[in-house]
């Protein structure tokens, strides 16, 4: 039997997956993130913990196909990751650095968000499909774009980060990319407290969000109750939402968006919100695309790691 091992590096924690060559999960488990100026350390803490599940389950190292990692960054094709915003990295040759510590077979490297689209592609909700744009609504806005089973990395690796699309040229404020007006300013879980705080400072009208901290979860949950504040600043962000995937569109024509992260629990009432705004705003020959929420949730991204070792 042959194995192989999906690796999700987080700002947190780094999750570990074990799956056979048919693509099962066997083992899945978490170790924390190092965070050094170098991946050196984290990657030496990967492989102890690589290490320890083949001598437990019996499994040779001659039986491991290789190792797929994601990371937080832009990842060109030939492995060199452009820095990491949350671990403190540099740009670095991290495939290579990988399979010179590792020593386990093939190593392949991804952006984390582009990773996690084609574990949804391969296993999840965009199963069956042959093409998909995966959007992931988070502490951040990610995206990656698939196309008939490959993700498309783009010349620097920053094809499908759709959360620095420009959606507002007048925003005063400073994303965290250092741009302004970027849709991860509005749309990610942190955007939207943003937003919603900003709101409520000119809204003289009652509201359940005056009772309650204010995060994402609160917001959308309002919004379900039927709170008109919360409505309103729901309305907001799935307009910059539908806006930038029906400019997306035209661009990588998909058969379908996948709408995933934490936020996307909001489940239908939010892919409703944003498919009004975005059938507002597109071709009318595109308007039928379909909308679904992600389904592997926070294994999207070790599925989609070990996708990069066993689909062609």
């Amino acid at each position: 039997m042959k194995y192989c091992f999906g690796i999700d590096i987080g700002g947190t924690t780094v999750k570990i997956g074990l799956f056979s060559a048919s693509s099962e999960m066997l083992a899945r488990w978490e170790i924390p993130t190092r965070k050094d100026n170098s991946p050196d350390g984290l990657l030496r803490d990967v492989k102890t913990a690589l290490e320890g599940c083949l001598t437990e389950r019996g499994i040779s190292r001659t039986d491991v196909l290789g190792v797929g990692i994601t990371a937080p960054g832009p990842v060109t094709e030939d492995g060199i990751l452009h820095g990491t915003v949350n671990i403190g990295w540099g740009d670095v040759a991290l495939g290579k650095e990988a399979e010179k510590i590792l020593q386990l077979g093939t190593v392949r490297i991804g952006n984390d968000a582009r990773v996690a689209a084609l574990g949804e592609y391969a296993y999840g909700a965009g199963k069956g499909s042959k093409s998909m744009l995966m959007i992931t609504l988070g502490t951040g806005v990610g995206g990656g774009v698939i196309q008939d089973g490959h993700i498309l990395t783009g010349f620097h690796g920053v094809a499908g980060e759709i959360g620095h699309m420009t959606v507002d040229p007048y925003e005063t404020l400073p994303c965290s990319c250092g741009k302004k007006g970027c849709l991860e300013q509005y749309a990610s879980a942190t955007g939207m407290v943003r937003v919603a705080k900003k709101f409520l400072a000119d809204w003289s009208g009652e509201t359940l969000l005056r009772q309650c901290e204010i995060t994402a979860k609160t917001l959308w949950d309002c919004a379900k109750a039927g709170d008109c504040a919360a409505n309103e600043i729901t309305d907001f962000v799935c307009h910059r939402l539908g806006i930038a995937l029906a400019n997306a569109a035209y661009l990588v024509d998909t058969e379908l968006f996948v709408i995933g992260g934490g936020v996307s629990a909001a489940g239908d009432f939010l892919l409703e919100k944003i498919e009004r705004v975005y059938r507002a705003n597109v071709f009318p020959h595109s308007r039928d695309k379909k909308f679904t929420l992600a389904k592997l949730g926070n294994d999207a991204g070790i599925q989609g790691a070990a996708a990069l070792l066993l689909k062609p």
